[in-house]
């Protein structure tokens, strides 16, 4: 450690530039992550604020909300409890005079089921009529307000903004909650269906019908329209820089090692043993990667700081920490090059070349 700290100092430039590179690098992959999971949240917010484990549709609806239609015959020998609860969903637009219009998904629920009795709300209230709503936080961000009259789509009936629910979303879009006659109403269908989905917090939960099936909340949520593929288009992201920065401090440390070979030969024949050495090049690529990753660090949370709420970015430290340990290990490894150099230099054919 004292050899490569002093190293260190004596070439503040050359040192300087490398723990830069790591910084950018370290940067690059602590905002890609966060931006990858700040997207696959917008995908599943209002699913995991429900604390479901099941999801029940129509057999036929490719494990698809927006195609699954559950009718009453078929609910008549589902025993639903506390613990079930009925979802009307329907892609809307929202309309609003002055106010831009917002693609939305409308979720239609029973007020006396769990989903409508857990609504958190950061303001307003709960709703009791058919011709009101709870919207997510992104409407009142674009200007929407508490008793604002809403329009759906191109139908003529207004609906009132009584409440405001943060963390929302579903499939990127906002969520706005009403009653499940509403989302009859907007699915121009009669009261021969009841819903769209129904959740459950049991794992087990059967619907008494054949044509219905359940499956687990995991199974449905990689079904949602394009989630699989991002979060996979993010992971290789992700995977492919941390084998570059492999690449790159590898080629640093060998490229450093080659400068140093004759310093390591004098060493060598003054009696240093190799271990000295192979300890100085782990310690000073151990100290090059963490000095760049706490800076990197320190650059990603005065971005998440100065980041606009409009852009989704989710900072989970226990995965985060993860990826600043992988960068450890990914320095550590790139030193194993420069360590054979260091354990196969031969002080004589060095020295006397």
């Amino acid at each position: 450690m004292f050899l490569s700290l002093k190293e260190i100092k004596k070439e503040k430039l050359r040192y300087g530039l490398i723990i830069g590179m790591i910084v950018l690098i370290c940067y690059l992959i602590f905002i890609l992550t966060s931006l990858a999971m700040g997207l696959a949240q917008q995908n599943t917010d209002a699913i995991d604020s429900w604390n479901i484990n099941s999801v029940v549709l129509d057999k036929d609806s490719n494990t698809s909300m927006t195609q699954s239609l559950i009718t009453k015959d078929e609910v008549k020998k589902t025993k639903i409890t506390s613990k079930e609860a009925y979802i009307g969903q329907a892609a809307v637009v929202v309309k609003k005079s002055g106010r831009t219009n917002e693609s939305a998904q409308f979720l239609g629920l029973k007020d006396s089921q769990f989903i409508a009795k857990n609504l958190v709300l950061s303001s307003g209230h709960k709703v009791n009529k058919s011709n009101q709503v709870v919207v997510d936080d992104k409407f009142e961000t674009d200007g929407y307000k508490l008793g604002d009259k809403i329009q759906f789509n191109s139908i003529d009936k207004k609906y009132t903004i009584v409440g405001f629910t943060k963390n929302a979303k579903l499939n990127i879009a906002p969520v706005v909650y009403g009653d499940i006659s509403a989302w009859q109403s907007l699915k121009n269908i009669n009261g021969q269906f009841v819903a769209s989905t129904i959740v459950s917090k049991n794992a087990d939960f059967k619907a008494g019908n054949k044509q219905l099936k359940t499956y687990p909340t995991s199974a449905f949520v990689s079904k949602l329209p394009g989630y699989s593929a991002q979060n996979s288009t993010f992971t290789f992201m992700i995977a492919f820089l941390m084998i570059i920065s492999l690449i790159v401090i590898a080629v640093f440390l060998y490229i450093l090692t080659i400068q140093k070979i004759q310093n390591y030969a004098v060493l060598r024949a003054q009696g240093i043993p190799a271990k000295t050495l192979v300890g100085a090049t782990i310690s000073q690529s151990v100290t090059l990667v963490v000095g760049g990753l706490l800076i990197g660090i320190v650059l990603t949370a005065i971005t998440a700081f100065v980041m606009p709420a409009t852009v989704p970015m989710s900072f989970n430290i226990p995965i985060l920490s993860g990826v600043g340990v992988g960068l450890i290990l990914t320095g550590l490894l790139g030193s194993l090059i420069p360590i054979r150099i260091i354990l196969h230099v031969d002080p004589v054919s060095v020295i006397g070349g």
